[in-house]
């Protein structure tokens, strides 16, 4: 490929092409008048477009993102650094954090959610740690469409070629589909490491005279102008933007974790700061390095492995090829380094300096192509108080409660079952592989994954969670009620939670209608953190996501890791046995606005959500748990999409089980959505104990049946069906989607 011919100051500033990258004409002046106090050169505007894109610099959020709580004894490195760290006992940490990937994923399906695994992995060994599990959260258009047929496949596909090759399980996750989707799909990805906490480590470049080398895969045009792609509004004319996608290679990435990992292990005593190159590339992992460490740095470009010729300055600076690390080491350690990625076969190439002061200066071709101050890239971008404004349709639609009409709930549930967000997901996860490593305890299908914590009797239980429509009816308690529900799988699977890591995905930040759904599901997230017991330690920020003008629901994904103290703790959803008693912990109100049913008779959401008290939420969720803890409970299931009889009959699909319950609800109630609800069984023998404990706030319903029949005797009807043919339902019902050429 011929030589991308670089532009002159001049050029930039009167073509204006800084604009394709994502500058805005005030921000290229702040660059001219107040940071440089000259006309930047094409490189040095290209450096700033990247590290002043929303996903790199949270220009339009970090306001509201200083409204989270981060806090809690348990936190050791909170937002910040790579990934969050949070103390499990014995001198351990988990860490973690998620990412999205939802534009790449957009354009090209399969390398966009391969490398958003590749990434967020990284971003876990760069910590030190060895990363364990991998989750995923994902959000399409309705499977009656096509396109979106196409893009699940691949989308799920990439995930898996990924993790399985590295050999990391992919334990968990969710999935929901909804037409706001249909254009601008979510894929976030979360991963999960442990860490001996001697072994911690952070992205930084100090000493005067350090070293910086470049490790793993040579530099391409893939990705280029990434971070800038993913900050922009989606729309058609973008769709040819497939060079700022990136294309991974999952073997590549096992050498580059093991090399990385044995450098952190065995040569910690020379190793100073190590980070992924992630967003916005080489730019992007050694200005922020640097700026954390209060130095100066300077890189030699022409050092920098290379796949492809006459790559420029550049595009060597903000490529976002994938398999890459920056490492800071000792001055005369160079060689003790470069021989261990040597052996493995990957690149390592002392490329730059630490230096004095606090300049970032780049060389290219012997030319002095940036000198910029380094702060002014990596913490100094500029900030944005945007303004909200409540959406017309919250003020339209107050006080309106939708009150369904259910003849045959029998045939309602079926139904139900077939809707693509309860469905069953396995036609789909059975793609991953989730037993590699052998430390997966429960795997995907229950509340929350469980891993084993090896040489120990912990575990770790690990899940994701949302519901954008809870959200788009009210931002700030369907942010409250995001935090709930990860708590409430965490606590069900018999774990104390520990913490969250977030994906913001949003709409367009600058239209106040969409600014008030982020900052106003930021303090609901917030306020269930402090509540529960569970900081913010990570997480991602991905706005404008849209396409065309027409914005996704508020979708602030919640990945959530608890504590699970003893391997006798472990609790999964199924019911065990026949005669084992049935109960149900919390209240059931009329509340069908954002709910399942909602949508299944009328095909839209509306009117104003439920009420919630996370008051209540927390006293359940202790209860529950301390019920656990104590050895009284055979299953426990939380309730959430579809309500209680869906929860019910997803317990029953597990052993093949039926149940034999009377309620004094109706059966339309059956079908609520009410926040703070368990389904558990206990054996007989328990039974005292239990209730003893539990008292007025769980009911008796029934037994578990050794029978092929869900039987519920609500108020106004009779409800049985078959649990085979339930299940077959239940599990048919995607495949069957994605078959089909309707």
């Amino acid at each position: 490929m011929l030589k991308t011919r670089t532009l002159t100051p001049e050029e930039v500033q009167a073509t204006r092409i800084y604009r394709e990258w994502g500058l805005t004409d005030a921000e290229y002046r702040q660059l001219c008048d107040q940071v440089l106090k000259r006309l930047p050169t094409h490189t040095e505007a290209g450096l700033f477009s990247g590290m002043w894109s929303e996903h790199c610099s949270y220009k339009n959020s970090k306001p509201v993102l200083k409204k989270f709580w981060t806090q809690g004894n348990q936190v050791i490195a909170g937002p910040g650094e790579g990934a969050g760290i949070i103390d499990i006992g014995d001198g351990q940490a988990v860490v973690f954090k998620a990412e999205s990937h939802n534009h790449p994923s957009a354009i090209e399906p399969y390398e966009g959610a391969a490398t958003g695994v590749g990434g967020i992995i990284r971003d876990i060994f760069s910590m030190g740690a060895q990363p364990i599990a991998i989750l995923d959260s994902l959000r399409f258009g309705e499977l009656t469409d096509p396109h979106t047929k196409y893009l699940v496949s691949q989308v799920v596909a990439g995930i898996g070629g990924y993790g399985n090759c590295i050999g990391i399980p992919t334990v968990g996750g969710d999935t929901g589909f909804d037409t706001c989707y249909q254009h601008n799909p979510l894929v976030n990805a979360m991963c999960v490491g442990i860490l001996d906490q001697a072994d911690m480590q952070k992205g930084q470049a100090t000493g005067v005279g350090n070293r910086i080398i470049y490790v793993g895969a040579k530099t391409g045009r893939d990705g280029i102008s990434g971070a800038s792609f993913a900050s922009a509004e989606f729309n058609d004319a973008r769709e040819s933007q497939r060079s700022a996608v990136q294309v991974g290679d999952p073997f590549m990435e096992k050498l580059l974790m093991d090399a990385c990992l044995e450098v952190i292990h065995q040569h910690r005593d020379v190793l100073v700061g190590i980070q992924d190159m992630g967003a916005a590339g080489l730019v992007s992992a050694s200005a922020e390095m640097a700026s954390k460490a209060g130095s100066g740095l300077e890189l030699n470009l022409d050092l920098v492995p290379q796949r492809e010729t006459g790559m420029s300055a550049f595009e060597l600076m903000l490529s976002e090829s994938q398999e890459r690390m920056l490492l800071c080491v000792k001055a005369g350690a160079e060689d003790e380094i470069t021989a261990v990625f040597a052996r493995y076969g990957l690149d390592a190439v002392a490329i730059g300096t630490v230096t004095t002061g606090h300049q970032y200066r780049l060389w290219h071709h012997h030319e002095l192509v940036a000198d910029v101050p380094v702060d002014a890239l990596a913490s100094d971008a500029p900030v944005y108080q945007r303004t909200g404004r409540q959406p017309e349709r919250l003020a339209q639609q107050a006080g309106e409660q939708f009150r369904p009409m259910v003849s045959d709930a029998a045939a309602t549930l079926k139904r139900l079952l077939q809707q693509p967000t309860i469905a069953s997901k396995r036609s789909l996860y059975r793609t991953y592989d989730s037993q590699v490593q052998t430390n997966t305890v429960v795997q995907p299908g229950s509340d929350a994954a469980v891993v084993r914590i090896r040489h120990t009797d912990k575990a770790l239980a690990l899940t994701t969670d949302v519901n954008g429509r809870y959200l788009y009816l009210n931002p700030r308690v369907g942010g409250e009620m995001a935090v709930a529900e990860a708590a409430r799988n965490i606590v069900a699977s018999g774990a104390q939670p520990l913490g969250i890591t977030d994906c913001l995905n949003f709409g367009n930040p600058e239209k106040p209608e969409q600014f008030y759904e982020l900052d106003e599901a930021a303090q609901g997230i917030s306020r269930a953190c402090r509540k529960l017991n569970t900081p913010v330690v990570s997480g991602n920020v991905s706005l404008n996501n849209e396409s065309n003008g027409q914005a996704i629901y508020p979708t602030p994904m919640i990945g959530m890791v608890g504590l699970i103290r003893h391997h006798a703790d472990i609790t999964t959803q199924d019911f065990k046995r026949a005669g084992d008693l049935v109960y149900v912990l919390g209240a059931t109100q009329g509340d069908f606005n954002g709910s399942e049913l909602q949508k299944l008779l009328t095909g839209e959401i509306s009117g104003t959500l439920f009420d919630f008290s996370l008051t209540i939420e927390k006293q359940h969720q202790d209860l529950l748990l301390a019920a656990i803890q104590a050895g009284l409970v055979a299953s426990a299931h939380d309730v959430s999409e579809g309500g209680l009889l869906t929860a019910i009959a997803e317990s029953c699909f597990g052993r093949g089980l039926g149940v034999d319950l009377t309620t004094d609800l109706s059966a339309v109630a059956l079908f609520a959505e009410s926040q703070s609800r368990f389904v558990i069984s206990v054996s007989p023998t328990k039974q005292v104990a239990f209730e003893a404990l539990m008292g007025t706030a769980v009911t008796y319903w029934g037994q578990v049946t050794a029978t092929d029949d869900l039987r519920v005797q609500a108020t106004d009807q009779l409800v049985q069906v078959s649990v085979r043919e339930a299940k077959q339902l239940w599990e048919e019902a995607i495949p069957c989607l994605l078959k089909s050429k309707d």
